[in-house]
């Protein structure tokens, strides 16, 4: 999905109505390519990671949960990943909230504020099922979002204090801007191998084909 100054920038300016109402990089594993460290005692900020540390590749994906190229990359494209890369411990995700719009940097908090176990079973469905919660008409995508939070084992009072936590919401925008700025992403699904970046809802096999190393 483009990615276009004007976006950002409405979603910074409009934070406050956030809470209330509710890419893909690809390099190999090297600390200057991740996020700043988080305080070991704030998990939300800490790393939301698929696979093997150990893996030879490790790939950071900046994705919007928004975004329908990056939901058709979820459904169709990282089954087969897991399967045949992820699993036997060749390649690790690194995931990177990159929201598009105010209702994804919305799911973004709540899928940070579940434990990092159940974080990426959360994201997986909120794709499955993005049209029912994030597009569909006459809803509250709030409320939609958050019975999909009920249905990951998230409390009303931890959901309420999710959406309406500043901290948080200013720390993800800060990491998206570091990461615009850096990787100069202007859609979504995006990915860098090698510092070089490639976007695009890709099938397995153009996926894989960026992979030499695995």
């Amino acid at each position: 999905m483009p990615l276009t100054r004007r976006i950002v920038l409405s979603i910074a300016g409009a934070t406050a109505a956030v809470g209330m109402s509710g890419v893909l990089q690809i390099a190999q594993a090297q600390p200057a390519a991740q996020p700043a460290p988080a305080a070991p005692e704030d998990q939300r900020k800490a790393l939301r990671t698929l696979g093997d540390p150990a893996a030879k590749v490790t790939v950071a994906e900046f994705f919007s949960l928004t975004c329908t190229h990056c939901a058709a990359f979820a459904r169709q494209t990282m089954p087969q990943l897991e399967k045949d890369l992820i699993a036997p411990g060749k390649l690790r995700f690194v995931y990177h909230d990159f929201p598009l719009d105010q209702v994804a940097l919305t799911a973004a908090m709540v899928a940070r504020s579940l434990p990092p176990t159940r974080y990426y079973p959360f994201i997986s469905a909120l794709f499955a099922n993005q049209d029912r919660w994030a597009f569909a008409r006459g809803i509250n995508p709030t409320e939609e979002l958050w019975k999909m939070a009920a249905l990951a084992g998230m409390s009303r009072t931890t959901f309420d204090q999710a959406v309406a936590d500043t901290d948080l919401r200013s720390w993800i925008l800060a990491q998206q801007q570091t990461d615009q700025d850096r990787w100069k992403i202007d859609s979504t699904p995006s990915f860098v191998i090698n510092d070089k970046t490639f976007s695009g809802d890709m099938g397995y096999d153009a996926f894989r084909k960026l992979l030499p190393d695995v």
